[in-house]
């Protein structure tokens, strides 16, 4: 059974749980006991599996691992200890893993030289012996690697493309034997991801290795829902859940938080003055105290962040650095010592510190613009004040009126405990297939037994058995036409017998040399037709969002997408004036659904105090909002932002009611036909909050509809308020309209149009790719030669052939579109929303505008959202501002 822990343990009853010389270290060192201590201490001690979610600076590492500890040093008191693996501690970071190892081999010298002090002479004669700590990651040296195996630590600690190899490790895993307890560590950042599912069928398979069940630990910042992870952490026994307890300690630090707007004018402010201010704001936070932490979303934003701040301010390089995941490793272990030490004033990072690295004390932590979810945001602001008594202060600088409504409704959620919601990926064959070739190393497998196994796994409990088997015969060769294309069984089947094993010597090698999950990624040069001109690169995640004809910048000028072949992407010079998609697109983070679902509630609420105050006052001056009336200022003072946001946010939702007469809203899909004013171009925008991932969906969906219902050529942008589609035609459209294209996509059905989209894109030969290589029909290394990415993308591109031709439901295509259509986008989501409109469980209505209204602006302009073309998107942003304001005045 999974269940809440209910009231925590006093202190007398969890330190009754140690062995007096580590509940006597622990009294010594520590005052009093954590939230999660309260509950941890004597639930390990009593060999239960139990999920700890806590937030930083809560004690989360010591809840996990004194219990541990103090059955260890039992044994060495007894003279029980033995040289083997009793606890496996399992990061994904091998920075946090270097972390643990310094911050417990402290605990175990200190505790042993209390028994040393005691025991004295007895030490040697009873076999008192130290309890070992290591760690195996990819960095131990081959000399650490021999010292383990003649003498294996206790404790090890490692990442889960270690412990994958470690499985086939035939002499190491013999000292897993009396394995008792497995801690996986920061369980938020693998349970909805491929390296979770990985992971999951590690553990699966290492628990039919030893033939026991230990001790299951899970240790997590803000997640939701706990039962979600306590699965994915404790697997399935004949199709249940293990029993597990869930610890939620994660309100136990106070949260104080503000979204700020750096001006008191978003749309007319110069872009000089915005600039000065909002680094003025920063400035101003970072010298009211000692170290500040600053989040940007991406890379060039925390490179930009950086420079300003040195040259606005003159801080030297020893005052303010950057952290994020393009930078050496050595930089970002020298930043982090320097936090640590407490030496810097102030660290920007992309993401990189997000995850539980020891930073040491935070003050303040500065989010520039939307992390894009609640629980993000927790986990960010989450890292300042160090203590779990202490108050985890943050402020959201907001640029824009959505982002700035946006985290509005972020922080109030985070204030109320509302959190977005994770989903462990479910039956992944690509991670499947890896696994099953794993296991023929192991030994012979029966074909059902290995299936029984594999089902153990979280992610894999309703794995259907004819996938499988499809896996299986793939992996034995049985696809005939796939030899002519190098790719070759990887293990024997012998269908009679039903029982299938390793297929040559090679085999072993080939698997420790490309397992895992995480993609080979390397930029794309880009070439100017016709000449074949090199004119830069971009990032390889960037060219899976690109569609042919669509536009972008690189080096201050436009291009046009044509297509690509391996590493080599083509584009044309640009007729348009303004690109399709922004440079950052591929690094920003999507919006999450119950967010966006929170933003539609907080729009519908706010829109009838707008709408009652102008309909009592008949005002239609809001053209500076510099007064805001006593209904909406009694509403907005309840959530978590400043003066300038209050008049931000009123100017914005009484500019579209007045224009417009409606604001979208989480249950009313407005739908507004409008042109460009400036180029005459036609749109239809969707103002369909619900985050990119779905409207990425939907705006495939409508956008080949509509173009063959209208026989046009149509244009898609996508973000996570709605999405554009674009034409140089006129486009008419109505209700009726929408409720025809409604009822195509359901014939068709949304599955089948979206394959059909997706069938010819570089996003599908991309995914393709990695899927391919996870499940070794492409391989990244062939004894001991690393093959370059290119390689492996003309090779992938030729083996998709191959295998369609073969079989449209290979296991390895099919894997590759549901990665596609349920991970990285949310088919499913999108579907019920097109069931809802259709049944009129969600209203919609079409709208026509001379001119877009407030609430598209931001979605029309997105293509300008880049360094080069801000002045010119502001500009942009103000003319059709003025436009907006002067048909109001004019009663529309």
């Amino acid at each position: 059974m999974i269940q809440l822990a209910g009231k925590p343990f006093d202190d007398k009853e969890s330190l009754s749980a140690l062995n007096p010389y580590v509940s006597g270290w622990f009294t010594k060192n520590f005052t009093e006991l954590t939230p999660p201590q309260k509950y941890a201490f004597k639930l390990i001690s009593e060999r239960k599996n139990v999920l700890i979610t806590a937030p930083t600076g809560s004690g989360k590492t010591m809840s996990g691992f004194l219990s541990i500890i103090s059955k260890l040093f039992e044994y060495s008191l007894e003279g029980k200890l033995e040289d083997r693996v009793y606890c496996i501690y399992i990061s994904p970071l091998r920075a946090l893993n270097n972390d643990i190892f310094r911050n417990l081999t402290r605990p175990l010298n200190e505790i042993y030289d209390m028994i040393k002090k005691e025991k004295g002479i007895d030490i040697i004669k009873n076999n008192i012996k130290q309890v070992t700590i290591g760690v195996r990651t990819g960095d131990t040296t081959q000399k650490e690697r021999r010292d383990q195996l003649a003498r294996p630590p206790n404790i090890l600690v490692t990442t889960p493309e270690s412990l994958a190899i470690i499985l086939n490790s035939e002499k190491f895993i013999e000292s897993f034997k009396g394995l008792e307890f497995i801690i996986i560590d920061e369980v938020h950042e693998l349970a909805n991801n491929k390296r979770g599912v990985h992971l999951s069928l590690s553990i699966a398979r290492l628990k039919e290795l030893i033939g026991k069940k230990p001790s299951t630990i899970g240790l997590s910042a803000t997640l939701h829902p706990l039962d979600e992870a306590a699965k994915f952490l404790v697997g399935f026994t004949k199709d249940q859940p293990d029993d597990c307890v869930m610890v939620d300690a994660s309100w136990s630090k106070k949260l104080e938080v503000k979204a700020i707007s750096p001006v008191e004018d978003m749309i007319y402010s110069k872009e000089e003055d915005v600039e000065r201010l909002t680094y003025d704001e920063m400035d101003r936070i970072i010298k009211s105290g000692k170290t500040t932490l600053i989040f940007t979303n991406t890379r060039s934003g925390t490179e930009r962040v950086v420079f300003n701040l040195k040259k606005r301010f003159e801080y030297a390089d020893a005052d303010v650095a950057a952290h994020h995941s393009s930078l050496s490793r050595e930089s970002r272990l020298d930043v982090e010592e320097q936090l640590k030490k407490g030496s810097l004033k102030a660290v920007v990072s992309s993401t990189s510190l997000e995850l539980g690295v020891d930073i040491g004390n935070i003050d303040n932590v500065i989010q520039l613009g939307s992390p894009k979810s609640v629980t993000r945001a927790i986990q960010r602001i989450g890292r300042a004040g160090h203590s779990y008594k202490a108050t985890a202060r943050g402020e959201m600088l907001v640029l824009n009126r959505d982002d700035l409504v946006e985290c509005t409704v972020m922080l109030d959620a985070a204030l109320k405990r509302h959190l977005d919601s994770f989903k462990v990926p479910q039956n992944a064959l690509d991670v499947l297939a890896q696994h099953i070739i794993g296991m023929s190393i192991n030994r012979i497998w029966d074909v059902d037994e290995a299936f029984n196994v594999i089902r153990t796994a979280y992610p894999y409990h309703s794995l259907d058995k004819e996938d499988y088997m499809s896996v299986v015969n793939y992996l034995a060769g049985s696809y005939v036409g796939l030899e002519s294309r190098r790719v070759y069984g990887k293990i024997w089947y012998d269908e009679k017998e039903r029982k299938f094993g390793k297929r040559g010597k090679m085999m072993k090698v080939i698997y420790m040399l490309n397992l895992g999950t995480i993609p080979d990624e390397v930029a794309v040069s880009v070439y100017s037709k016709p000449h074949n001109k090199f004119i830069g690169s971009i990032e390889e995640e960037f060219l899976t969002k690109l569609k042919q004809g669509d536009i972008f910048t690189l080096g201050g000028k436009l291009y046009q997408f044509e297509s690509a072949k391996g590493m080599k992407c083509y584009v044309t010079d640009a007729k348009a004036s303004a690109p399709t998609i922004p440079p950052w697109f591929s690094e920003q983070l999507p919006l999450s659904y119950e967010l966006a679902n929170e933003i539609g509630q907080f729009r519908k609420g706010f829109t009838k105090v707008v709408r009652d105050y102008l309909k009592k006052s008949k005002t239609k001056d809001i053209s500076a909002a510099r007064e805001i009336p006593a209904p909406v200022d009694e509403y907005l003072s309840k959530l978590p932002i400043d003066q300038n946001s209050k008049h931000a946010i009123y100017g914005y939702f009484a500019e579209q009611l007045l224009y417009a007469g409606e604001v979208p809203n989480n249950e009313l899909l407005l739908i507004e036909s409008t042109s460009d004013p400036e180029e005459g171009k036609n749109y239809i925008v969707f103002h369909s909050l619900y985050g990119r991932r779905i409207n990425d969906a939907l705006s495939r969906a409508f956008g080949i509809e509509l173009s063959e219902m209208l026989d046009t050529d149509i244009g898609v942008m996508i973000n996570d308020n709605g999405f554009v589609l674009s034409a140089e035609d006129s486009i008419k459209i109505n209700d009726k309209t929408i409720k025809n294209v409604i009822a195509d996509i359901r014939n068709i059905g949304l599955e089948n149009m979206l394959k059909s989209n997706i069938r010819r894109t570089e996003l599908l030969r991309r995914k393709f790719r990695h899927v391919a290589a996870r499940s070794f029909m492409i391989l990244r290394n062939y004894k001991g030669w690393k093959i370059t990415v290119g390689r492996q993308q003309v090779n992938s591109q030729m083996i998709f052939k191959a295998a369609e031709e073969i079989d449209p439901n290979f296991p390895i295509i099919k894997e590759t579109y549901r990665e596609i259509l349920n991970d990285l986008m949310d088919m499913p989501r999108a579907q019920a929303l097109l069931d809802n409109m259709n049944d009129g469980k969600l209203k919609y209505k079409v709208i026509r505008t001379d001119i877009p209204s407030p609430f598209s602006h931001s979605m029309i302009t997105m293509g300008h959202a880049d360094v080069i073309l801000m002045k010119e998107r502001h500009r942009y942003l103000q003319q059709l501002h003025k436009l907006v304001l002067k048909r109001i005045s004019e009663g529309n």
